[in-house]
């Protein structure tokens, strides 16, 4: 099969080619160069840390992105099992050792596109951060409310965010913008089904789920890893709105949300949510018909069932929005011992991209504000920089700032457990997809899970936005529909007058690999049966909580 990964260009296409700053061609610009299809990122990716470096920098002085939100306190509350196990014999992170050990918490919410005082009501993800001061140091876990995202490769975070901020020159929100961009991404049609869904206008941040989206890697005391997944379950239920209902709060206030965490907190009626944690083995799963490290994916729970390992109680508001919600920071790279990354290349690109931008928005010693500061000993060999108030603890002497020394300076710790952990990784240095995509199965599953009027809505909402896009567009996207699910291309189809004849000359993206049920679907646009529904409940990849609407 010829290689298509890199969407490349035809010998016709006549457009100006794609450069960066320095002048170079971008012949690849959809994959990062990893160590095989699926391995590791590596740190000489100099078109990708070009271009992220310079999205990270793109505002001043709120966050590009999750610029709106609203921080609480609170505690996270550890079970000290994993279902009838104990949870050691996956982790050795000590928040999780002790059924009852309490730790401080900081979790931030937040809508992902708008700016600092744009609605709450908004369509759009919602940022789901938390940040654990544990006794080995901080760990953040940043994830959002809909278990997936758009894109699977961190070198198309810019474009995508791109794509759902205002028009550079009207700006305007622009849903020809937006489906230009994710009618060429075909990854992004799971993220898409779900956002256009009421369960893209969470009724409130109280009852809201969190997911961490990216895949992580547990590891024991004896070394062996797993990788895991995250899901924050609201124990006050899940609530959602539809377009009308988001219109109705939206006309009285533009931050809804912030003000019921608020007064929640503050009469006493303390929101809580409860871990679940799903897990594999540290193998590349080939008995799967998707990538365990594609973001865009989520796992089936019949095959790897949820566990709940603890859950988080918030319980104190902020004093000062300024101080402590705006200058709080989280990244994806504040790991404890215990816990790792895996290979998941948004996660790789996040890591780098989420302290790159806090250096930049906060300044270089934003670790050092209290929102932000570890409560462990914290002992560092660095100086000065922009805002530098204090001076890390160091060593006997005041002199040495410096290691290895002789002379009363810090030493290294010392390392108990083993220092190679994981499969080993093998693969030439390249630039490709990871080879398992399968962009439709999980987004129609998730369709057909959906309520009667949840599907309405979905539809109606997909059709008003299509409704001002070109008409190459709207084709395209009845196209992806169509292969995602037949009732959906249809009905979204028949809202823009677009039917399977008039999309079935089109050919699969450049950029696509299609699988044999795809290509099976394709072939019979249109008229495909409708999927086993009941079936499909018994592997339902996410905690299966109905979205409710929202009381007005």
């Amino acid at each position: 099969m010829t290689d298509v990964s890199g969407m490349g260009s035809r010998p016709d296409d006549e457009r100006p080619v794609l450069t960066n700053r320095q002048g170079h061609p971008v012949y690849d610009n959809q994959n990062q160069r990893t160590v095989g299809p699926r391995g590791p990122a590596t740190l000489e990716n100099y078109q990708f840390l070009e271009k992220i470096s310079h999205f990270d920098r793109e505002r001043i002085p709120e966050r590009v992105v999750h610029a709106r939100g609203a921080l609480s306190y609170g505690y996270f509350e550890a079970y000290g099992t994993f279902g009838d196990e104990p949870i050691s014999r996956y982790t050795r992170a000590k928040l999780f050792q002790e059924r009852g050990k309490r730790t401080d918490i900081a979790l931030r919410f937040s809508t992902v596109i708008g700016g600092r005082d744009s609605a709450e009501t908004a369509r759009d993800p919602r940022g789901f951060a938390i940040k654990f001061y544990t006794e080995d140091g901080n760990w953040d876990l940043v994830g959002n409310n809909l278990a997936v995202f758009f894109i699977r490769d961190a070198i198309k975070f810019p474009d995508v965010i791109h794509a759902l901020k205002p028009d550079p020159v009207t700006f305007r929100q622009d849903p020809n913008r937006i489906f230009d961009f994710m009618s060429q991404t075909p990854e992004s049609m799971h993220m898409l089904v779900n956002l256009f869904s009421p369960r893209g206008i969470p009724a409130d941040y109280r009852h809201m789920q969190g997911f961490g989206v990216n895949t992580y890697k547990w590891v024991n005391a004896q070394g062996e890893t797993h990788l895991v997944k995250y899901h924050w379950m609201p124990k006050q239920g899940v609530r959602s709105m539809t377009e009308a209902d988001a219109a109705a709060v939206q006309a009285h206030d533009l931050g809804h949300a912030t003000k019921d965490l608020y007064e929640a907190i503050e009469r006493g009626d303390y929101p809580e949510w409860e871990l679940l944690v799903q897990i594999m083995t540290d193998d590349e799963h080939p008995e799967l018909d998707f990538d365990p490290l594609d973001d865009t994916k989520v796992w089936p729970e019949n095959d790897f069932p949820p566990q709940a390992v603890g859950r988080i109680v918030l319980n104190r508001n902020v004093e000062n929005q300024f101080a402590e919600n705006e200058q709080s920071a989280f990244g994806t790279g504040v790991l404890v011992d215990g816990l790792d990354f895996s290979d998941d290349k948004m996660l790789i690109g996040r890591t780098f991209s989420y302290s790159d931008t806090q250096r930049y928005r906060v300044g270089p010693n934003y670790l050092q504000l209290p929102v932000n500061q570890t409560k462990a000993a914290c002992r560092t060999n660095q100086r000065d920089g922009q805002m530098a108030y204090f001076v890390d603890t160091g060593g006997e002497n005041p002199h040495v700032n410096y290691e290895p020394s002789i002379r009363g300076g810090l030493r290294e710790a010392e390392y108990a457990h083993p220092d190679e952990v994981g499969p080993t990784i093998t693969g030439r240095l390249t630039r490709k997809r990871i080879p398992r995509t399968n962009d439709y199965k999980q987004a129609g599953q998730r369709y057909l899970l959906m309520d009667d009027w949840e599907r309405d809505d979905l539809v109606r909402n997909f059709v008003a936005n299509l409704k001002q896009c070109d008409r190459a567009i709207q084709e395209r996207m009845v196209w992806h529909f169509l292969l995602v699910e037949d009732d959906l291309g249809l009905r979204v189809g028949e809202g823009l007058g677009i039917t399977p004849d008039d999309v079935a000359g089109l050919e699969p993206l450049r950029s696509q690999d299609l699988t044999e049920e795809d290509r099976d679907r394709l072939a019979k646009l249109g008229r495909n049966g409708p999927r086993d529904v009941e079936g499909l409940k018994m592997t339902h990849c996410v905690p299966n909580e109905r979205a409710v609407h929202a009381e007005q």
